[in-house]
């Protein structure tokens, strides 16, 4: 890790890999790092155990951790990933909930070790920067209604028309 900040993610004991490695199958320019492994006994530890996996997500460094205690994420902290089209929205979207993830409103969802994600289409942020503030209401409007973001659906309120 050459950067001077990195993101750690405190993970449940023996869980931080499996995130890794799903991260890196997941998103494009993301790849598994080294682990640091216990040099010796500590509490709640053995020597030999992984504490933290090095990991890079979309190209930003993380480390996930091993902790003990779990603490468990919340949505304070959401990781927002722009996409440019619906495939890849539902690329991404689809891999975190059908992981054992579960859906949220407004393009949010949470994978299977809690961390929430923001899965939001490029289309989507021009809609609500429309400087049509009529427009950008009613894709706020449009959007306030959906899970996963419907780009078709966008693209229609911003343009004044019902929802296919």
């Amino acid at each position: 890790m050459s950067g001077k900040i990195v993101t750690c993610l405190w993970f449940a004991p023996g869980a931080a890999r499996n995130a890794a490695e799903f991260y890196a199958a997941t998103f494009p320019d993301s790849h598994v790092g080294p682990a640091l492994y216990a040099p010796s006994d500590y509490p709640g530890g053995e020597q030999g155990d992984e504490l933290t996996v090095e990991f890079t997500v979309l190209g930003q460094s993380f480390i996930g951790l091993n902790g003990r205690p779990p603490f468990p994420p919340n949505e304070a902290v959401s990781f927002q990933v722009m996409t440019d089209d619906q495939a890849e929205t539902d690329r991404y979207w689809n891999a975190i909930v059908e992981q054992g993830g579960s859906e949220s409103d407004c393009g949010w969802c949470r994978d299977c070790w809690g961390f929430s994600w923001q899965i939001v289409p490029r289309a989507l942020m021009a809609a609500m920067k429309d400087p049509d503030r009529a427009a950008a209401k009613r894709v706020m409007d449009a959007m306030m209604t959906m899970r996963r973001i419907d780009i078709a659906r966008i693209e229609a309120a911003r343009a004044g028309h019902a929802a296919a």
